[in-house]
């Protein structure tokens, strides 16, 4: 049986570190990683804002869940 080798969930990280000016502590959370709470925030925001600039869309949210009071309202009736 043969592994399909994976991308490193990371990579991202080393491309947005050239793709535009970043402050030091910004680098800093890309290289060595978030250490608390608010840190995972600002780093989800640079991956997202790497996302947005590679084009990159999630997947649309499947069929079955609520999105609005007034659609899950009506499912009761």
């Amino acid at each position: 049986m043969t592994q399909v080798p994976q991308e490193d969930p990371h990579a991202w990280r080393e491309e947005y570190l050239g793709m535009k000016v970043l402050s030091k502590h910004q680098e800093e959370l890309l290289k060595y990683g978030p250490k608390s709470l608010s840190q995972a925030w600002l780093v989800g925001a640079m991956h997202a804002d790497w996302k947005r600039k590679k084009g990159i869309k999630d997947p649309p949210v499947g069929k079955g869940t609520q999105t609005s009071l007034t659609e899950a309202l009506k499912r009761w009736d």
